[in-house]
Formats: C-alpha cells, structure tokens, sequence
C-alpha cells in the first residue's frame, strides 16, 4: 500500500475526510483488527449533518414544467 505523505499525516493526528475501503482492509490487516474497531458510531453527529427539512420550491406547484427553445422566435425567412 502507498500513501502520500498528507494522507498518512491525516491519519495519524486527526480524522481523516476519506478512507477507501481497500485502505481500511490493508490498515486492519496489518494491525490485525477489524473495520469495527477502527470506526466510530457517531449517530448524533450524522444526524446534525443532515438537513432540518426538505428545501422548498420557488414556485407554489412544486412541478418542473420544461420551456423549450428558450423563448426564441423562429428566423426571419
């Protein structure tokens, strides 16, 4: 496994944005763990992630109603 030097940094002193998941398979072989012990269950931080509610349309409708030919008119003949 190669890991640049700004990757391993991240894993060491804090908490990395990604892992790929055949990184985390090689990490847990050679510390000879399992994804379980590595990961944390952090079910209130997902859920303040998430957004308070669905965002609303612009419109009243909520349909999208597609505009062709962009209010062009046709050319001149």
């Amino acid at each position: 496994m190669e890991i640049s030097t700004g990757k391993m940094s991240a894993l060491w002193t804090g908490t990395p944005t990604t892992v790929r998941l055949d990184d985390l398979d090689i990490i847990c072989a050679v510390l000879e763990c399992t994804t379980a012990d590595l990961l944390i269950h952090e079910p209130k931080v997902a859920a303040a992630r998430r957004p308070k509610s669905e965002p609303q349309a612009a419109t009243g409708s909520g349909m999208v109603v597609p505009r062709l030919g962009r209010g062009r008119t046709l050319p001149p003949i």
